[in-house]
């Protein structure tokens, strides 16, 4: 679980990808590895159009500008949604880096208990799952690539994890390989016959299977659950560079081929969810290049020189005070005028337009990097009350073994250091994770950037919270999926 290596480190012209050894299940693990290669990026190039060959494809242009740019004109009018309708549109924005393997199943699992807990109450719900993946493309990246991949781009990834196993490899001489964070959850692929599935008191567009305990939990589980679990897990070979924010916003692009037509995923009456999952921080890149911009990198330790790294979504995206003289920085919050794409653009469609203008209810589920969450509420929604995100520290990397300092026991076996760590990800952990049986998962550094998204929800205007977050260390993430539910019973 958790931040386990940089996922990609631009040295000159190389590119590495990396990552240590990871425990995926229970008894089970695989080892990391590096590759390297030239990579000719282009620094004048825009977002492309959502394209994946696992996903609808389109070649709507709207998509190059994502469906806000300071201009609410061509969105349409949803007019006041119903209160109480039941209709709720669910969006998964996977992080599907090489560092990602146990949280994509740990979520698959917590989704399958979580569609047990809305079927009960089918007849009173109508329900609509899409996932998508944190790729959106980066120019450094393209040429390691795997065959056949190509970035989601905020496109549905409706494609059962079965046909994609070839995602489950890492990248990279020695890749890790992870086919059960897949297999375990989803033996056999039941897929829906649209771009998202579809379930509730209008029925479903699932096929008919038999029941199956897929979670382990002992209890069969639905042709539905078995179709959320089959789309979850999004792999391990994505680009390093994560933009979940961008993400999002394309995937609910309202000119984008599923959110139109006869069954568009985006309905005008129904509220929106939206769960992201990512353990490092966002990096929606509005000019690329950045990636051959000096000012927004960190030393490499083995050279002496700067070079672009994961680091420099942090240093392009978040200002700080400090940091004092334990290496904490105070004041923080999401950077304007750099390369990275303003958060006001998310806020802009989230806040302002549906749920200002169209009245929508939205709600925002964030699973990255803060402390473990220590207690929920015990009454709907089942909200953090303890520990998480009031536990946040932003501060530097400590050069000790862990639990006194930051190094993982791979870590200090490999020889790295907090100057390593700093140079690859810039900022510290916020979290470490830690199996029940002592063993170490990795880590997850501070996303504020979706942070800063999240909390614009729950402005004075609206008198409930409607920003929920939780620690992507966490073992399980049953319990963010129970404040989901809790959260969906009021809306």
């Amino acid at each position: 679980m958790g931040y386990r290596g940089v996922g990609w480190v631009v040295v000159a012209s190389t590119t590495i990808a990396c990552g240590p050894t990871v425990s995926v299940a229970e008894g089970s693990s695989s080892s990391g590895g590096d590759s390297t290669g030239t990579a000719s990026a282009s620094t004048t190039g825009t977002t492309a159009t959502a394209t994946s060959s696992t996903s609808v494809t389109t070649d709507d242009p709207t998509l190059d500008e994502g469906p806000i740019d300071g201009d609410f004109g061509r969105i349409p009018d949803f007019g006041t949604v119903c209160a109480g309708c039941g209709e709720v549109d669910v969006l998964l924005v996977v992080d599907n880096s090489g560092s990602m393997a146990e949280e994509q199943l740990a979520l698959a699992r917590a989704m399958v208990g979580w569609v047990g807990q809305v079927l009960v109450e089918e007849q009173n719900y109508d329900v609509q799952v899409m996932v998508t993946t944190t790729d959106m493309g980066n120019p450094v990246c393209t040429p390691f690539q795997p065959a056949g991949y190509e970035p989601a781009q905020g496109a549905p990834v409706a494609t059962g994890c079965n046909s994609r196993i070839d995602d489950f490899v890492g990248l990279g001489a020695d890749p890790l390989q992870v086919p059960e964070v897949c297999t375990s959850v989803c033996p056999a692929d039941v897929t829906p016959s649209e771009p998202f599935v579809a379930f509730g008191r209008n029925g479903t567009n699932v096929p008919e299977v038999p029941d199956a305990d897929i979670d382990g939990d002992g209890v069969l589980d639905s042709p539905v659950a078995q179709a959320v679990a089959c789309l979850v897990p999004q792999g391990i070979d994505g680009c390093g560079y994560e933009s979940p924010l961008e993400a999002m916003l394309q995937a609910l692009n309202p000119g984008a081929p599923w959110n139109d037509g006869e069954r568009p995923f985006l309905r005008p009456n129904a509220a929106l969810v939206v769960i992201v999952l990512t353990d490092e921080a966002d990096c929606s890149i509005d000019d690329f290049s950045i990636m051959q911009d000096p000012q927004w990198w960190n030393t490499n330790p083995d050279t002496g020189q700067p070079a672009a790294s994961s680091a420099l979504c942090w240093n392009a995206g978040v200002s700080c005070d400090g940091p004092d003289g334990n290496g904490v920085f105070s004041n923080c919050s999401a950077s304007t005028g750099t390369p990275l794409e303003e958060t006001s653009r998310y806020t802009g469609y989230l806040r302002d337009e549906l749920v200002g203008v169209q009245h929508k209810p939205v709600e925002f589920f964030a699973i990255n990097g803060v402390p473990a969450v220590t207690q929920y509420d015990d009454a709907p929604p089942y909200a953090p009350t303890a520990g998480g995100e009031n536990d946040l520290l932003v501060r530097q990397w400590r050069d000790a073994p862990y639990p006194g300092g930051d190094l993982l026991p791979d870590d200090v076996e490999a020889g790295i250091t907090a100057e390593d760590k700093t140079f690859q990800v810039g900022i510290g952990p916020a979290c470490t994770g830690q199996t029940v049986m002592g063993d170490f998962t990795g880590q997850a550094v501070p996303n504020l950037r979706l942070l800063e998204v999240c909390h614009a929800l729950d402005d004075d205007a609206r008198a409930q919270q409607h920003c929920f977050v939780d620690s992507v260390c966490s073992e399980s993430y049953v319990p963010i999926l129970n404040t989901v539910w809790g959260r969906m019973q009021s809306l």
